[in-house]
This record gives structure tokens, C-alpha cells and sequence, in this order.
């Protein structure tokens, strides 16, 4: 018998199953043991093998268990051991259970009920631990504090549909023990850890996953988990399911067929994609736009799809939309660019006084005061303009005077100073004269203002060391001040005593207790009529409050009774006690450290306060609680502080000569001038900011300004496309846009029917100049070179760098980049003034981000060009044409990579000696036309820019020859750009003072002995050297721009069409919305676009006018006078 139980255990028997009896009829099974919170089955694939919930609750004990510190407790067992021992966790029966026959005695008399029976089993189980830690009866059942019941399940999740639900017993799900409901047998034995379905939960269990082990209930069927997998693992899916379960399968399975009818998911797995036609369905879904453009849905997927695969991804769709949204913050953090002209424009103070403040007047004149009471004026340039000492000297035994502060009364024209003697002194502003002075001031005046309350009443305040705000407000300031002028004189001044102006029925004095240290700055704004001041305290550190106290009505009538009774004499005795304003009367700011400067603004409702920590505060005026923004940094105390409404901008300077210009919006510093770029050096004693001059003055060890870089204003007729020269331009057909390149590494895309701007980016510091540009065949992708020798390849619609082209060791610039199509191979090649051709396999797969280029050719390594390469063109399907800057021409066979023939620019108009001569080639191109025959014994030209504005003609085959030369600029300008129409026919050229002319290559005689030909047509399209120039035949039009920072489209016959960024947009196919017959401005008034005619040219012929070393010069003169 022992041998056939030893045979029914399973392998993995314990202690428990051999001391407890398994009894599988009993009705014992389905109670719980009321220590445990939950049971799973140790034999689990997500769980290390034998783990249960007695090892979560109870940890695992060391072999070597450290000693614990043993507590004074009524059991004398418990230990201040938050894991105790096994020794101590014996379980053991009550004591009086031995005495009861209710609980030992077998068999029962009676059939025990199941409320007896769980009061048994409660009993049973009773611990030590329990009763003593536990700290709750043992009969109360424990709500489990981390039942995995309880874990909702999302509804929304794919994991929640993709994954399988195992299947339940029944009989299990009916027990009212909602924590065990899902065991399929109940526990039994002292320590519950191992139970019957090990083998079981191996075999059965298989298939179940972590999630649904873990959170709770699971779904009923597989209709929801067949949302999301592809129609191949549908119909896996439907092989494998049980028979009722197949039919749930089979409609999706058919909807699976139908691409429409998943565009509920834009993508289900990082590695699937989606077309056009499901990405225009999911677009008009998710944006609830069931009737948009399917054009601009199209265009959309165009930019995404750069590289003209026709699928997107998810992560290709975010990418996008994430690029595009950073560059259009770069662009408005690049439109708020803001500098100061480095370094400053020091002027030596003498005799090395420090400043006690500096103001600037209405015409710009600086003033500055020191502290010996040297007045000096200065012009906006520091240009000294008067001197004055305002101070007479004493008696020799007296301390001589000193000032503290100054401000300016602007509209009374007088200069007021505070002193030591505590004294607020008066002069004229223009003869530096004294006026009028106000004495025996109860303490010194640290901190000078004045300010209007009224047209004709005026605020002067103080602040002094005991921390109070002094005010005198004076009504009709002008003839007050011309009865103070008239009253006796103290060593030559007018003088009246702080005591004797509240006698004066325009003045009233009055004197506000508002901090507990030395005022640092007191101020009276006007917008908000209020009086600010800030000290070095941390309660109060700026305080906002009003200029007078607010009077009640009962005082009114007082005052109003006792002027009602005549020939009363109103006793009037100036109190020095000073007053505490009403917490409704004024707003108290609180910052670490203390304020040592402020400024506020009306416009932006902003307060501004920095200080001993560094750190430049943003308030709202109205709330004192929490700044709404902290700018950080300085790195060193702050101070001076101004705000600059018109421009949203706050400058701040700390005392170690830092400077900081910050935008309000962004909350951002825009430009940083530390004292080694600025060359500032000392103490910073005192600063100012000019809001007219827009220049900041700084006095240290010498006085500075620091002016910014402004913009010059533009004539209100002057329209340009970029704020820097332009270098390149090109025309994209697939978007039909134009994208411009510049000089400050910036590119614009344009709309091509409109002229509005579409997009812009670049312009980083990380980039270099722009020099040049091409596109790929498709139109998709922008391919740019630039001096620091790199090349790079962008995604222009969402300004997404998509590789960097560049070679090893060191760099040279990069004069002209072209798009090859080698069978079926495409590459990217440069030339430079590295003198070489780089060749770059075009492969968009490729994810290496920096792409070096291929192994040069062995000729032109050994017989290339001697000078810089600034050109190049490709005659398809095999031939390369590269130009230098001596003026030599080499044809290559791309396919081979070696010469084909080799040509040097002759020297034009007898000039035999090609010394001093520009011979350089900027610009080639290929012809093909049947009727260049009887030029030529081929039908292929190659057309290159000589000297004098000269364009010669070689024919590339047999060897090669010069075939004829014709002067093409009127001028005898060099000619910088060829273009060409689409079947041949006509040359487009322009020269570098902006001449566009146009030849019909059908009208070139074959002798070059005829005269020159005539051009078709010319006109002045820039005022300077053409950089770009593209003929669209589709339109019919002309594309150019110029280092006249302009972008311009002309129709083929050269009528002007508009400016890129023009206000007025444009439609190509209107002629009506044309600016013809109207023409730029800058070129009407331009002298170079003055006709030639024989009575002009008279005293001065044209090509002098126009010489090279002329043009630079009337250039500026013409911006000068625009200006």
C-alpha cells in the first residue's frame, strides 16, 4: 500500500504532502489559509522553480542570520527584526485548544458544518507572528494589498488583443473567495507553497504570457484579438484555432483583403509601411477631412517620401513633421537675432573717479556725473563735448563734497544731483549753471529720480540708508522752481531747507518706511503710477506702492470743515516719523539675497528684478507669490537691468562686465558678450541703456558702448529675398518650388506660383557659407556645397540633413556640385579648390550618415588641373566638362575616367599677353542641336564664359577645337552664368552687373570672322554679379538671383515678374498680376542701367564707367542714397 501511494505522488512531493494528507472530496479544499494573500503554482514559467508567495512576503533567509537585538515584549520572542527567524515563525495551537474535545477529537460525532470547519482550520493556523504583528483579531479576513485581481486591464492596448486567454474551469469561478477564485485546487499544509498541478501548469499553461498570468480578466473571445496581425497570420491563425473559434477569424480574414479597410491603423509594427492611396485615407480619417485635396495629401507624401520609394513608414511620418516644426522655431529664434558691435568703444575717464550714473537726453548727447562732481557731456559716439566740476571748493580743514546720484528733468530742462551734504542740487541742463538747491535732507540721497505725474506736476524721490522712500511732489514745477530761484543764496546757489517746502502750498512731502536696509534703487513710473524701490533684503526686496497715501472720506470732510472757516492759520510742521503704507497700497516682492536692480514695463505687464545670486527674475507686477520666469546665466552678481518694450527684449549686465540680451516671449538669452570679447575690464560701477541710440553705456575703468547691430531700413520701394547675399538658386518641378541658398548658410523654399515663402532653415553656426547647389533627378532632394569642403544632401521640405558628403584631412572649399546618372548608378560629384573631382555613390539605403568619397582618377591625379575648379557639366550619357580658374577647360569620360581632350581660354581682343587678364571659366554648359553642324562637323557643342564677356565655342570631339568666339556682354563684363532652353535653341547668359542676354544659337554663323551676333533681347535683372540662372520651360519663364540679396522670375522675353518675398503674390499663368511693365527699383535708379548711346558717350565711354574697380564703390554710393 505504501508503495502504490509512494507511486500516485508526483516527483516534486514535500513535507507537506506527506504530513498532510491530500483528501480531494473534502470540502476542506476550497478554504483559504487566512495568512497567506494569494497562492500561485510554484511550477511556473514566468517564476523561478519552487517560488511562492511565502518567499515574497517573507524574503529569503541567509544561511548565516545576524543576530538581532531583542526587545522587552510580553512574548520575550519578538525581535526588532522586520524578517524573523524560522524558529520563531512555529506555528502553534491555542492553549486552550488541548481542553477541547470540539477541536482534537476524531472521528466528529457530527458532520461539521463549513462554519465550524473554518473555525477550526482558523484556530489551527493561528502564529505567534500573526497575533503579535499583525495587529488585527485573527478571524478578520485580509484584504490582499497587492492582489493581482484587482490590476485593471486596458482596453486599448495591443497587447491586450494580440495575446491569447487561457481557458477557465468553471467550477472554480462559483467560490465566494474572490482572492483564490482562479486556483483550480485549494491549498493545504503548513507552509502553502507546493500544490498538485505542476505537471499541469507545464503542459497546459504554455501558451499563457506574464500579462495574462498577472492582470486580472482577460477577454472571452479571439474576435478582439484579431485586430491588429496581417492577412498571412490570419489565415495561420485560422489553421491552428479550434473549430469554434475559426469563425471568428474568418471575417477579418476578408476584411484583411480589402487596403481599405485597415486604414484604422496607420502602421502596426515598426517594419510595415503604407502607400499613397492608405496614406490619403488615413490622413483624411485622422483629421476628420474626408473631402481633402488629394493633391496636397500627395504632396504631402512626396516630401515624406524623399527618396521616391513609394511607401512611408510611421517613424518616416514623425521624423518629418518633428524636423519641419524645429526648423520653424529656428527660423523665428533666427528672425530675433540680435548682436552687439564687438569689441565696445572704450573712452579713459579721468582721473579715474568712479560714475555715480549716466542719462542720455532726447538728441542722444550722453551725461555722465562722478563723484567729485564732474559733469561731463558726450556725443552717442563718446566724443567728449563739455566738462564742468559743480562742486566749489571749500576751506581746507572741510571735506570736500561728493556726489551720490543724478537724474535729468527733462521737461524743465535741469540736471538735479544729490550729495553727501545731504543736498538735492539744481541745474540748468544746457549752461550747466546752478538754479536752486534743497538742503538739511534728514539723511543722504542714495538713489535720484524724477518723473511727470501730470504735464505740470513733478515727482522728485530719494531713497536713503534707513531704508525709507522720500517723495516731493511739486505742482506748477515751473513757477515753483522760479520762486525757489529768487529765494537767498548759500555758497552761490539759491537755497531752501527740506523744512521750509511744506509751508509752499505746490509742494507735498512725504516720507514711506518700505525697507530695512539701504535702498538700493527707488524709481517712479508713470504708466502705472506708482513708485518702485528694491534693497538688499530678502522680506521686502522690491516693493510696488503708491506715491501718495490713499485718503478716506471723513478725513476729506475734515480738511474741507477746517478751510471753510476764514482767517484760520493751519499749523503745518514737517514730520520726519515715517509712515507705513496699507498692504492694499502696495506689493511686496520677495527674493534670496535682495534686489539690487529693476525694471518694469507696462506694455508686457512685467517686472524684472536681479541680484546678489545672479539670477534675472520675471514678475507679473500684480502677484508677488512666484516669479513667472527665471533666466539663468550670469556668473556673477547682477547689476544693472533694462527692458526694451519696442523690441521685447531684456539686457542685463553683472558687475564682472557680462552681457546679455534675452527675449521676453522666449524667455531665452539671444546673445552673450563676456568682458574678454567685449573688452571691458574693472568694477562695473553704472550702466545705461539708449533707446533711441540703441546702444547700451557702460562705465568700469573706463567708459564703453556697446551699439547694436541694426539692420539698415530699406527703402520702402526696395524688396529683397534673403537678409544676406544670395549664392545659388534652383527649381524643383516635382514641388514647383525655388529654393535659394545664401552666404549666411540659409535656405528659403519658395512657392514657384506665388512667390510666398513655404520654408525656411539652415542658418545654424555649425554651418558653413553655401556655394553651391543641385537636386537630385527627382526633384526631391537638395544636394548643397560649401567653403568648409562638405557637401550635404537635405530633405528641403522638412530641413532634415539626410547625409554629409566630405573627404578626409583637410578641407577646401566647394565651387560647384552636380547630379550624375551612370547607367543605372547615381552619383554625386564636386569640384573645389582642392583642384579635384570627388565622386560620391548615391545610395539612399545607406544609413552611415558621413559618406566618404570613391578613389580619385589616376589621370586626374597625375594630369588634372593645375588651379582651382570653380565649374562643371555633364553631357549625358558619358562625357564631363570641368573648368578652372586659369582659364583651362578638360573633358572627361566619366566611364573610363580619363581625358578626352583638354582646352585653354585664348585671350580676347588682341590681348596676346594673358597677364593681368581674367581668363578664369565660372560657367560651361553642353549644346545639342542638328543645326550646330555647320559650326561644327558635330552636333555637340561645348560653350564656356572667356574673358571681356566673351563666350567661346569647342567642339568635344575629334581632339577638339575652338570653333568661334562672340562677345556676349555689352560691357565687356565677365560672364558668370549660362543657361540654355530645353531643345537648344536659345542661350541665356549674365554677366556680374547684372545684364541677362539671350542668343539664338540657330543665327551663329560659321565663320568667326563675322561680326558678333546680335542678342534676341537683354535686360538688368540685378544690380550686381548673377549667381543663378535657370530657364522653366514647361512656364516659360526665367529664374535668376544675385548677390543683391534678390530672387527674381522674369517671363522668357525678360518682363518682370516679381521678387521672391514680395509682398504682392503673383500667378505665372496671369500676366495681369505681373509688377511688368514696372522694374525693380534699385535698378531703375542704378547708374549702370543707363542706355548706351553714342552722345553718352562722349566724354566717357560705358565699359570705364562700369569697370570692375568702379562698380563696388557706385554700389554703395546708390544703398547710401536708398538709405
Amino acid at each position: 500500500m505504501a508503495t502504490k501511494e509512494k507511486q500516485w505522488w508526483d516527483p516534486y512531493e514535500t513535507s507537506q504532502r506527506r504530513d498532510f494528507t491530500y483528501r480531494p472530496n473534502s470540502s476542506a479544499e476550497l478554504l483559504l489559509c487566512p495568512t497567506s494573500t494569494s497562492f500561485i503554482d510554484s511550477f511556473s514559467q514566468s517564476r523561478p522553480f519552487g517560488s511562492s508567495v511565502y518567499h515574497e512576503d517573507f524574503n529569503w533567509k541567509p544561511a548565516c542570520k545576524p543576530e538581532c537585538i531583542r526587545t522587552g515584549t510580553a512574548s520575550g520572542q519578538r525581535r526588532n527584526n522586520p524578517h524573523p527567524s524560522k524558529s520563531f515563525m512555529m506555528w502553534r495551537l491555542p492553549r486552550d485548544a488541548t481542553r477541547s474535545s470540539e477541536y482534537v477529537s476524531f472521528p466528529w460525532k457530527c458532520s461539521p458544518s463549513e462554519g465550524e470547519i473554518c473555525k477550526a482550520l482558523t484556530a489551527q493556523y493561528r502564529s505567534t507572528y500573526r497575533c503579535d504583528f499583525m495587529g488585527m483579531p485573527q478571524e478578520k479576513r485580509l484584504v490582499p494589498p497587492c492582489s493581482r485581481r484587482r490590476v485593471p486591464t486596458s482596453t486599448d492596448t495591443e497587447m491586450r488583443d494580440s495575446y491569447r486567454q487561457p481557458k477557465q474551469r468553471p467550477e472554480v469561478n462559483h467560490c465566494h473567495y474572490s482572492c483564490n477564485m482562479n486556483r483550480r485546487t485549494a491549498c493545504r499544509g503548513i507552509v502553502p507553497s507546493v500544490v498538485q498541478r505542476h505537471v499541469l501548469t507545464q503542459q497546459k499553461d504554455s501558451d499563457l504570457t506574464t500579462y495574462d498570468r498577472f492582470c486580472g480578466n482577460r477577454a472571452a473571445n479571439v474576435s478582439n484579438l484579431i485586430k491588429s496581425p496581417l492577412p498571412q497570420e490570419l489565415q495561420h491563425m485560422q489553421r491552428i484555432l479550434p473549430e469554434q473559434e475559426k469563425e471568428a477569424v474568418k471575417p477579418a480574414l476578408i476584411r484583411g483583403s480589402n487596403p481599405n479597410s485597415r486604414n484604422k491603423e496607420f502602421e502596426t509594427s515598426g517594419f510595415r509601411s503604407i502607400d499613397v492611396k492608405m496614406f490619403s485615407c488615413v490622413i483624411k480619417r485622422c483629421l476628420g477631412l474626408p473631402n481633402a485635396s488629394d493633391m496636397q495629401i500627395k504632396g504631402l507624401f512626396k516630401k515624406i517620401d524623399y527618396s521616391d520609394q513609394g511607401r512611408i513608414s510611421w517613424s518616416d511620418f514623425c521624423t518629418h513633421m518633428l524636423q519641419e516644426h524645429k526648423e520653424m522655431e529656428e527660423t523665428v529664434r533666427r528672425s530675433k537675432q540680435v548682436a552687439f558691435t564687438l569689441p565696445a568703444t572704450m573712452k579713459a575717464l579721468c582721473h579715474g573717479v568712479p560714475v555715480v550714473n549716466i542719462h542720455s537726453t532726447h538728441d542722444g548727447t550722453i551725461i555722465t556725473v562722478c563723484e567729485d562732481g564732474a559733469v561731463c557731456y558726450w556725443s552717442p559716439e563718446l566724443k567728449p563735448q563739455k566738462t564742468k566740476h559743480m562742486f566749489i571748493e571749500g576751506p581746507a580743514n572741510r571735506k570736500s563734497k561728493w556726489a551720490s546720484d543724478f537724474t535729468v528733468m527733462t521737461e524743465n530742462n535741469k540736471l538735479l544731483i544729490g550729495t553727501g551734504d545731504r543736498e538735492i542740487q539744481l541745474y540748468e541742463l544746457s549752461t550747466l549753471e546752478p538754479y536752486c538747491q534743497i538742503n538739511a535732507l534728514e539723511t543722504v540721497p542714495l538713489t535720484l529720480d524724477c518723473g511727470y505725474t501730470d504735464p505740470d506736476t513733478c515727482c522728485i524721490l530719494y531713497g536713503d540708508t534707513e531704508g525709507c522712500v522720500n517723495i516731493i511732489l511739486i505742482s506748477s514745477v515751473g513757477d515753483t522752481l522760479r520762486l525757489w530761484n529768487k529765494l537767498p543764496r548759500t555758497e552761490n546757489i539759491p537755497t531752501i531747507a527740506i523744512d521750509n517746502i511744506v509751508f509752499c502750498t505746490n509742494v507735498t512731502f512725504v516720507r514711506w518706511k518700505v525697507h530695512q536696509d539701504w535702498v538700493t534703487q527707488a524709481r517712479y513710473f508713470q504708466s502705472f503710477r506708482a513708485v518702485v524701490s528694491s534693497s538688499n533684503e530678502d522680506v521686502s526686496s522690491v516693493v510696488i506702492g503708491c506715491v501718495l497715501p490713499l485718503t478716506d472720506a471723513e478725513q476729506q470732510l475734515n480738511e474741507i470743515r477746517d478751510a471753510c472757516y476764514e482767517g484760520k492759520i493751519k499749523k503745518i510742521q514737517l514730520n520726519w516719523t515715517p509712515q507705513l503704507r496699507a498692504s492694499s497700497d502696495q506689493t511686496v516682492f520677495s527674493v534670496y539675497k535682495g534686489v539690487k536692480t529693476f525694471d518694469l514695463c507696462r506694455k508686457h505687464s512685467l517686472l524684472v528684478t536681479g541680484g546678489m545670486d545672479g539670477l534675472v527674475r520675471l514678475w507679473n507686477p500684480c502677484f508677488s507669490g512666484k516669479p513667472i520666469g527665471i533666466l539663468k546665466g550670469h556668473p556673477a552678481p547682477i547689476v544693472y537691468i533694462c527692458i526694451s518694450s519696442e523690441d521685447s527684449r531684456i539686457f542685463s549686465v553683472s558687475i564682472d562686465g557680462t552681457v546679455k540680451i534675452w527675449d521676453i516671449q522666449d524667455q531665452c538669452c539671444l546673445f552673450t558678450a563676456d568682458p574678454k570679447a567685449s573688452g571691458i575690464h574693472g568694477d562695473i560701477s553704472v550702466c545705461s541703456y539708449s533707446l533711441a541710440m540703441k546702444s547700451l553705456y557702460i562705465a568700469a575703468d573706463s567708459l564703453a558702448v556697446l551699439s547694436l547691430k541694426i539692420r539698415p531700413r530699406l527703402h520702402t520701394r526696395l524688396t529683397v529675398s534673403h537678409n544676406e547675399p544670395v549664392m545659388c538658386c534652383g527649381y524643383s518641378e516635382e514641388f514647383r518650388q525655388v529654393v535659394s541658398c545664401t552666404q549666411g548658410s540659409v535656405v528659403r523654399v519658395w512657392e514657384f506660383d506665388s512667390g510666398r515663402q513655404v520654408f525656411e532653415f539652415g542658418g545654424t553656426p555649425d554651418l558653413s557659407a553655401i556655394t553651391c547647389m543641385t537636386f537630385d533627378p527627382k526633384g526631391r532632394r537638395l544636394i548643397t556645397g560649401s567653403r568648409d569642403g562638405c557637401l550635404k544632401i537635405w530633405n528641403f521640405n522638412s530641413g532634415q540633413c539626410l547625409k554629409t558628403l566630405k573627404k578626409d584631412g583637410e578641407y577646401h572649399e566647394v565651387c560647384d556640385c552636380i547630379f550624375l546618372k551612370v547607367h543605372r548608378n547615381s552619383y554625386v560629384m564636386s569640384v573645389g579648390r582642392d583642384r579635384r573631382i570627388d565622386i560620391y555613390s548615391d545610395i539612399p539605403e545607406d544609413l552611415h550618415h558621413v559618406q566618404r568619397p570613391q578613389p580619385s582618377w589616376q589621370d586626374d591625379l597625375k594630369n588634372g588641373h593645375k588651379d582651382d575648379i570653380l565649374c562643371t557639366a555633364q553631357c549625358p550619357p558619358s562625357l564631363l566638362a570641368t573648368g578652372s580658374y586659369d582659364g583651362e577647360i578638360i573633358v572627361w569620360n566619366v566611364v573610363s575616367g580619363r581625358i578626352q581632350c583638354r582646352f585653354v581660354s585664348p585671350p580676347q581682343d588682341g590681348h596676346q599677353n594673358a597677364e593681368g587678364l581674367d581668363t578664369s571659366v565660372p560657367s560651361i554648359i553642353f549644346m545639342k542641336n542638328s543645326k550646330l553642324q555647320q559650326i561644327s562637323a558635330a552636333n555637340t557643342l561645348l560653350l564656356s564664359s572667356g574673358a571681356k564677356g566673351f563666350i567661346n565655342l569647342w567642339s568635344v570631339l575629334g581632339g577638339g577645337k575652338l570653333v568661334r568666339s562672340f562677345k556676349a556682354s555689352r560691357s565687356q563684363q565677365k560672364i558668370t552664368k549660362l543657361a540654355k532652353t530645353e531643345k537648344d535653341s536659345l542661350l541665356y547668359s549674365a554677366d556680374r552687373t547684372g545684364y541677362i542676354y539671350i542668343y539664338n544659337i540657330n543665327k551663329l554663323t560659321p565663320s568667326p570672322e563675322q561680326k558678333n551676333p546680335r542678342p534676341e533681347t537683354f535686360w538688368r535683372a540685378h544690380t550686381s554679379k548673377v549667381t543663378g540662372l535657370h530657364i522653366v520651360d514647361n512656364d516659360q519663364v526665367v529664374l535668376t538671383s544675385s548677390t543683391d540679396c534678390t530672387v527674381r522670375l522674369w517671363s522668357a522675353h525678360g518682363e518682370f515678374i516679381g521678387t521672391f518675398g514680395q509682398l504682392e503674390t503673383w500667378n505665372v499663368h496671369i500676366s495681369s498680376s505681373w509688377q511688368h511693365p514696372g522694374v525693380p527699383y534699385e535698378i531703375l535708379v542704378d547708374p549702370l542701367s543707363m542706355p548706351d548711346h553714342e552722345i553718352l558717350n562722349i566724354k566717357t565711354h560705358l565699359s570705364d564707367a562700369v569697370s570692375a574697380d568702379n562698380i563696388e564703390a557706385d554700389r554703395d554710393k546708390i544703398k547710401a542714397l536708398l538709405l
